[in-house]
């Protein structure tokens, strides 16, 4: 019977290979309810209540998760397409939203689905926007979960599966392209399940470090474990109401802003410097502007901050704009200070880094520099072709030609980044958000950032937003965190076709 049922799916949808979606969701979530199981035991430590709750979630989880795998046992080996890739990584995204928000809703911490779903979503996309008001009062035991979400979210649970699961044969890269962000999807090694493991222990040797560092200062180890997993994976989601602010420490903003730094630079720069080439890192063109853009704006904002009097003291003036310009850049949102205060031309600044953010290839948001790098060289050779209208003119990164292929890609994501963000900005409009704060929340969530403008700013939540809101704004976490194309793609017709 399941054979059939499985079948006459199969046949309404083309040769789609479900079972191979299926086992691929099924083992996401046995992983996801393993995660659940450890903050359940950090729960019951602290001797707090929703320890139950967050052990019964894990095992609904677990259940479900078993149960796909078994009707997805077979038929494994068959080759799969790009739809099966788009198809089980978007649903991975809302599957793991859907599961993971079981803690926070049956708790009573969060005791509406869209909220719940908003928070979970925030999480796993790595954005950091939040519903709650009171993060203090929160258990330990969901605190760590927010975490966990957020660092399992920052490298991709996907690469994270891909290192664990058996052979998938040649599926395995089909799902590595559609999950990890960038123009370019760069390897340390031929195998992919040998890139998956490297870099997860690169992401964990910078998590255990970071541990250790926040550990010696004035944060608790809790804390520190908690800000460290949001740290590196640039989502931002803190313990505390008043963020990073509330250590009120030098130490601790330095040490978070250079590990934020670190989150937005490719990974595989990363993994180049562990081997000691540190060649490769300085001949990058986009780490070059990356360096340029933070180091440039950071002291121009540090000497306005400081001429203008909204900050006492070059020392300090230097950290909040330090620590503000690599938090909104690398999209994490953690902050010691309300930008929102300063004025309205540091406003705009903060919200132009938000859409361009840092690099591909890291755990932060946004179109990438990358990208405008290689749309700035295309549109200084085309006005060289005005004057020299036959000459060959290829855009060139690090030397390497870049094609026409991937210079159309960029300009079609690119339209597309800006025309949901239009049409964002309307749909938001609708639901009763000013235009104030519809187009901040519509750039933060699309970017995966996290702060807002106008009351979003001022009550540093988003939970009076509108219902409807909060799932359309989910959905725009969504589309930011796989880059558009993986989720859109689903809506077209011609995606279903045979």
């Amino acid at each position: 019977m399941q054979k059939n049922y499985l079948g006459n799916i199969q046949g309404m949808i083309g040769n789609f290979n479900i079972r191979f979606v299926l086992r691929i969701l099924g083992f996401i979530l046995i992983i996801e309810s393993l995660f659940m199981m450890v903050c359940s035991v950090v729960s019951f430590y602290y001797m707090e209540e929703c320890g139950d709750v967050i052990l019964t979630s894990s095992a609904i989880t677990l259940l479900c998760g078993v149960f796909l795998r078994i009707f997805g046992t077979e038929d494994i080996q068959k080759k799969t397409s790009k739809r099966e890739s788009f198809v089980t990584v978007t649903l991975i995204w809302v599957l793991l939203s859907v599961f993971g928000m079981l803690p926070f809703y049956y708790s009573g911490v969060i005791p509406r689905w869209s909220d719940a779903f908003f928070e979970t979503m925030s999480g796993f996309t790595t954005t950091g926007s939040t519903i709650l008001r009171h993060i203090d009062d929160v258990p330990k035991g969901l605190l760590l979960w927010r975490s966990i979400t957020q660092w399992i979210g920052g490298i991709g649970i996907i690469v994270f599966a891909l290192l664990l699961l058996p052979m998938v044969s040649g599926n395995a890269v089909s799902l590595y392209n559609s999950e990890v962000t960038g123009i370019s999807k760069d390897k340390f090694s031929p195998k992919i399940k040998q890139t998956a493991s490297r870099l997860w222990v690169i992401y964990l040797i910078i998590t255990f470090l970071l541990i250790f560092l926040l550990w010696l200062g004035p944060m608790s180890l809790f804390d520190s474990i908690c800000h460290a997993l949001t740290t590196v994976s640039t989502g931002g989601l803190s313990t505390k109401q008043a963020s990073i602010a509330y250590w009120d420490s030098a130490y601790v903003e330095y040490v978070i802003s250079l590990f934020m730094f670190i989150g937005g630079v490719n990974f595989s720069l990363i993994y180049f410097l562990f081997k000691g080439n540190f060649k490769k890192i300085l001949r990058d063109e986009e780490f070059k502007w990356y360096l340029l853009v933070f180091a440039i704006v950071t002291l121009l904002v540090a000497a306005g901050l400081y001429s203008s009097g909204l900050v006492k003291g070059v020392e300090t003036s230097f950290r909040t704009s330090l620590f503000q310009i690599i938090s909104v850049m690398t999209s994490t949102g953690f902050s010691t200070s309300d930008f929102t205060l300063w004025g309205v031309p540091y406003a705009m600044l903060m919200y132009l880094l938000m859409v361009f953010c840092a690099s591909a290839g890291s755990t932060s948001g946004g179109l990438k520099i990358v990208r405008m790098v290689i749309l700035s060289k295309n549109a200084i050779n085309e006005f060289k072709r005005q004057v020299h209208p036959n000459a060959i003119l290829p855009v060139r990164l690090n030397g390497n030609v870049v094609s026409n292929e991937v210079v159309t890609k960029i300009l079609a994501f690119i339209f597309l980044y800006l025309t949901i963000l239009v049409m964002s900005f309307i749909v938001l409009s609708f639901t009763g958000m000013n235009f104030e704060e519809s187009t901040s929340a519509a750039i933060s969530c699309i970017s995966n950032v996290g702060p807002g403008l106008g009351t979003l700013a001022s009550n540093g939540h988003f939970g009076d937003i509108p219902e409807f809101s909060k799932w359309y704004l989910s959905f725009l976490m969504l589309v930011g965190r796989l880059e558009i194309f993986t989720v859109l793609s689903l809506f077209m017709p011609a995606f279903w076709k045979r």
